[in-house]
């Protein structure tokens, strides 16, 4: 007799649903992310691709292992704000702060009058105690969002003075002239790529200048024959001066001496400074503008500004950020390169493998061209591969063929999960043969 056609034997989705394996699997998923995970696997039976048993282990494998899709990820490449993975870690102040603000939290709410109330104060209020100089402040959704509704509110259908050496690109293709031009501002370049005065600025101001742009050149160094007009000249000719300082430093830092800083800026007569928050401030993705009480109220009383705002989540981070503790991007700035090297020596001794000076960067725009020594431990390339597939991912940095496991950007506590990580890359590239660990 034929056998029965295995296509015509697909288990009913109710019973792959009520799989005891299934139905644990499935927890803290929606219904109809499992049910679609089902519908695939019947599908690839009716086509022949699965037999009927193989159903329940199909949906086993194609179900998430959480509701996100996003992955933790050990920062391994020694690059502080990595773009690519995030940028800034929040720290556990934040991390708390986002918690309590998953509910209902009076954002907008005087709990004492009961009558609606400034949105995000707090948040408002800490970077206005952290940077005296800034007479009020304004919380967007970017750093690019901060500067597109400066020159919208202050220079729509009017002209926007910039240097040609600050005609920048920010990353993904985004140009500076083209976010300019977005905003119905005409761009007015003055100067030259390596050279601009401030008597270039003060022949292009007209009674048709809606306000003078400086930027602050981000992942790239002009050197040499090179000048540029300072805050404080630009703030003499009478025309509101935003200054984009790009990562976010609200005060100095010796660790930083070229960085710009919003204090600064302000200090030398900026009517007003945007910025990130996810990068050297080591808060969540968002836009700072701090600056003169009049500006930023124009800016805050735009129609886009609405458009920009942020969440209460965002809000609870970035106030717990700047209340708190030191964030993880300062540590991690700022560690001790002794004991980084006593740590990669732990890390390399149970692989004899090398332990190698490492150069480590900010990142994310930040401080281009400096280099922040450090060590890091040494395995064959092949490992990097290995180590982003784990579980936990680690994301290490290839060079001169070599995988190099830079502990930088990886918290002390963490040391034994990047152990754990490499024992079973080690012993996945034993199954498949001997490799040379360095």
């Amino acid at each position: 007799m034929k056998p029965p056609d295995e296509r015509r034997q697909v288990p009913r989705t109710d019973v792959v649903l009520a799989d005891k394996r299934v139905v644990q699997a499935g927890l803290g998923l929606s219904t109809s992310t499992v049910k679609a995970a089902v519908r695939v696997a019947q599908a690839r039976v009716r086509a022949g691709e699965l037999t009927a048993d193989d159903v329940v282990d199909q949906v086993l494998a194609a179900l998430p292992q959480g509701a996100t899709s996003l992955r933790p990820v050990l920062n391994a490449t020694g690059v502080v704000l990595h773009t690519n993975i995030g940028r800034a870690p929040l720290s556990a102040a934040a991390l708390q702060a986002v918690s309590a603000a998953t509910g209902y939290v009076d954002v907008e709410f005087d709990l004492d009058t009961g009558q609606r109330a400034q949105r995000g104060r707090g948040a408002l209020a800490a970077l206005c105690e952290s940077v005296p100089a800034a007479e009020a402040a304004l919380i967007v959704n970017n750093g690019a969002a901060a500067l597109v509704l400066a020159t919208t509110a202050l220079a729509a259908g009017r002209d926007v003075v910039v240097s040609r050496g600050e005609m920048v690109e920010i990353g993904d293709g985004f140009r500076l002239p083209e976010l300019i031009a977005s905003t119905g501002a005409r761009l007015r370049e003055v100067g030259t790529t390596n050279r601009t005065s401030a008597r270039d600025y003060e022949a292009a101001v007209t009674s048709e200048t809606g306000c003078i742009l400086k930027v602050h050149p981000s992942n790239f160094r002009v050197e040499g024959f090179t000048s540029s007009a300072s805050t404080a000249e630009l703030a003499t000719l009478g025309i509101p001066v935003v200054v984009d300082i790009g990562s976010g430093l609200l005060q100095p830092d010796c660790l930083l001496p070229d960085e710009p800083d919003a204090t600064t800026a302000l200090a030398a007569g900026a009517s007003a400074v945007t910025c990130s928050a996810d990068k050297l401030l080591g808060g969540p993705q968002a836009g700072l503008i701090l600056g003169q009480a009049g500006a930023v109220e124009t800016l805050r009383r735009h129609p886009l500004a609405r458009a920009l705002r942020v969440d209460k989540l965002t809000l609870a981070a970035l106030e717990a950020t700047i209340r708190g503790p030191q964030t993880p991007t300062h540590h991690y700035l700022h560690a001790d390169i002794t004991q980084l090297k006593d740590r990669a020596e732990r890390l390399a001794a149970p692989f004899s493998a090398n332990v190698v000076r490492s150069v480590g960067v900010v990142g994310g725009g930040g401080a281009p061209g400096l280099t922040i020594p450090g060590w890091a431990v040494s395995f064959p390339a092949p490992w990097a591969a290995a180590l982003r597939r784990g579980n936990p991912a680690v994301v290490a940095r290839i060079e001169h063929h070599q995988c190099l496991v830079d502990l930088r950007c990886i918290p002390p506590s963490s040391d034994e999960d990047v152990l754990g990580a490499l024992l079973r890359v080690r012993a996945e590239q034993r199954a498949q043969g001997p490799v040379p660990v360095s």
